[in-house]
């Protein structure tokens, strides 16, 4: 409780970072008008109480083409209910709608070289794709997958997908041949479309041998297209459609429950579990975030730095749905310089930027001075997410970056393609807040108990009522049982999501670290989190990683840090940083070892695997080493002996 206390009472000494200079031309005030409401926590608890109303809000007033028909919503719980089960659309009408000419994906590749394409040419190559796809046989529940860059010909194969019904896939070109047949094992695809090369680092990176291993893998392939070089043995993306010509437009509706994307988790715990996502549900769900949250507008830039075998690439495609352009760069984002996606967002005049906490935390630790070497005069907002953005993060964007923007921390998954918390336009931000829940959702923070938890009391995030892009279900799952297991064995028909969270006095959340990865000190739940952010506030801590060691019976603390370049462990700075968690966090938060570690493991979406880490300290077996990016870090620990 003494913790408990204090981070109340840290919280309540808060001042706001950011506060909106203009409520005006907000997309949120029109939604609170028609609520008949004036604040957001007003606005939120309409949305829960009046779900079906909200979201044909969503629908009509973001200009969703397609038909939701006269019945709603009908309850049957998280696994059955429905969503407008009379709706009729095809999300590629509402993604590619508007202007012929505005220019509507922006592609950048690390070297530099930038390809602009118009909405009216995005219509045009999808149409193609759509024709090309119908042509090899390919029929609505069909499954497509792709192990690609980040360029817009993954767009257009998606996009052309999805106008004929089919279920669109991705991995990272990056991705190992283990890692990926891990995945397109499980869901068979009939099209594959492979990038051939891409630059990393500054190099030039050959996937030819790599391609030709999974290939030969997956007796599901009909026809496999690549993109770049013209010496792959596979037909190219620009041939291919060369040949594609259809005398009409194809756009094949269908319903919420009609599957539009696979996104996979991230397999560290085995072969990582196939969700299957309604089209339309995900669509509804991207749109209220940006619309009303993020405030992204009609002919706004939005540049997200991802990968396409990470969720937020599929949530800055959808957000073409808004009207907006978007941004796609391939690469290393902090090669040649590591400016490089402000560089970007200056020169294409971006109003969203979306990173990772990481990216941020690692330019701090750069001590960059982006406001004096950049003028992002367009840019509105920032999004963070990934992980947790610590204080510190949140302190340095406003002092280093930008002074006059909103700073939006955003968490949610790939499980749900979307976010439970996120930002507000008319809310102030709070440093290391989260600063409300989404609408629509009924958020909540349990105990174990399963009661409300009270302000500034960590729990269970969860959700007690359904919403869109709840997954349809999990591939190869008829029982349910995979899907009831992740989420429902906790509470019963509650989604309980698998982060340790706390509320704020402000109404902002915290978010701790995941539930597995939780440390139990003396009977006490701590989030890996509130380690990090005092110990990587250290500057010669580059990153740091705590685990639970079983010991004597019972288990404790041990920390993992890796120092900055020129830095060493010394006894001085374990003591330091053991004081300053006594002091800032409480006694037992302070670990019984500090250790240095050269390198961390790390999914390929780059988030830190805690768990593959205590399971190599306490000598449990990893099962799914493919997951990692690099799996070889886990030797290291595998040898120590405790």
């Amino acid at each position: 409780m003494v913790a408990n206390f204090a981070s109340i009472v840290t919280n309540m000494e808060q001042h706001a970072l950011w506060e909106p200079a203009s409520t005006e031309n907000l997309a949120i005030n029109e939604l609170k008008r028609y609520a008949k409401v004036s604040d957001f926590l007003s606005l939120h608890k309409w949305s829960i109480e009046n779900k079906e109303t909200f979201w044909r809000y969503v629908f009509e007033d973001c200009g969703v083409v397609g038909a939701l028909g006269d019945k709603g919503i009908i309850e049957h719980g998280f696994l059955d209910s429905e969503f407008f089960p009379d709706a009729k659309l095809n999300i590629v009408d509402t993604l590619l709608k508007g202007e012929a000419d505005q220019i509507v994906i922006t592609e950048i590749s690390e070297s530099g070289a930038k390809k602009q394409y118009t909405r009216g040419q995005v219509r045009l190559i999808a149409n193609q794709v759509a024709f090309g796809f119908q042509q090899l046989g390919l029929k609505e529940g069909d499954v497509v997958s792709a192990i690609v860059a980040n360029v817009a010909e993954t767009a257009f194969f998606a996009l052309g997908a999805l106008k004929i019904g089919a279920i669109f896939s991705s991995t990272s070109a990056d991705f190992g041949t283990a890692t990926v047949l891990d995945r397109f094992e499980q869901i068979r695809p009939k099209v594959l479309l492979v990038t051939t090369n891409y630059q990393y680092n500054g190099k030039e990176i050959d996937c030819l041998e790599k391609i030709s291993e999974i290939v030969a893998q997956l007796p599901s392939l009909e026809k496999v297209i690549a993109i770049g070089s013209a010496s792959s043995p596979y037909l190219s993306f620009s041939d291919w459609i060369a040949a594609c010509n259809p005398k009409s437009e194809i756009s094949v509706p269908g319903g919420f429950d009609r599957p539009g994307f696979i996104l996979f988790s991230s397999g560290t715990t085995g072969k990582p579990k196939c969700m299957v996502h309604s089209a339309a549900g995900v669509l509804l769900k991207a749109l209220s975030e940006q619309r009303y949250h993020l405030d992204v507008k009609v002919n706004d830039q939005v540049f997200y730095f991802t990968t396409c075998g990470w969720m937020m690439w599929n949530w800055l495609f959808l957000g073409l749905g808004t009207g907006a352009g978007i941004v796609l760069f391939d690469g290393n984002p902090l090669h040649p310089n590591p400016q490089r996606l402000f560089d970007i967002a200056e020169e294409n005049e971006s109003t969203f930027l979306g990173v990772s906490a990481k990216y941020i935390d690692s330019i701090r630790k750069l001590n960059l001075q982006i406001k004096e070497s950049h003028k992002l005069t367009k840019l509105r907002t920032i999004a963070s997410t990934g992980s947790p953005l610590s204080s510190e993060g949140f302190n340095f964007i406003y002092e280093s970056v930008v002074s006059k923007v909103h700073l939006a921390s955003i968490s949610g998954g790939t499980d749900i393609c979307g976010c439970f918390m996120l930002g507000v336009p008319d809310l102030p931000v709070y440093s290391g807040q989260i600063q409300v829940p989404a609408l629509g959702l009924d958020v909540q923070i349990f105990t174990d108990e399963g009661a409300i938890a009270e302000v500034g009391v960590k729990g269970e995030l969860v959700c007690r009522n359904i919403f869109p892009s709840v997954p349809l279900y999990f591939w190869d799952d008829a029982s349910n049982a995979k899907y009831k297991s992740a989420y429902f064995e906790r509470f019963s028909d509650v989604w309980t999501h698998g982060d340790f969270v706390e509320k704020t006095p402000q109404g902002g959340y915290i978010v701790q670290g995941r539930s597995d990865a939780t440390l139990n000190a003396s009977g006490v739940r701590i989030g890996t989190a509130e380690i990090y952010r005092i110990t990587e506030g250290f500057a010669e801590v580059a990153e740091s990683l705590a685990i639970a060691q079983k010991w004597d019976g019972d288990t404790r603390v041990v920390l993992f840090v890796k120092m900055a370049e020129g830095s060493v462990l010394s006894e001085e700075l374990i003591s330091q940083i053991k004081a300053a968690l006594r002091l800032k966090a409480s006694p037992r938060h302070v670990p019984a070892l500090i250790l240095q570690a050269p390198e961390f493991p790390r999914t390929k979406s780059n988030k830190l695997v805690e768990l593959a880490v205590a399971n190599a300290v306490n000598k449990v077996a990893n099962n799914n080493l493919g997951a990692l990016a690099n799996p070889e870090s886990l030797a290291w620990f595998s040898d120590l002996n405790l």
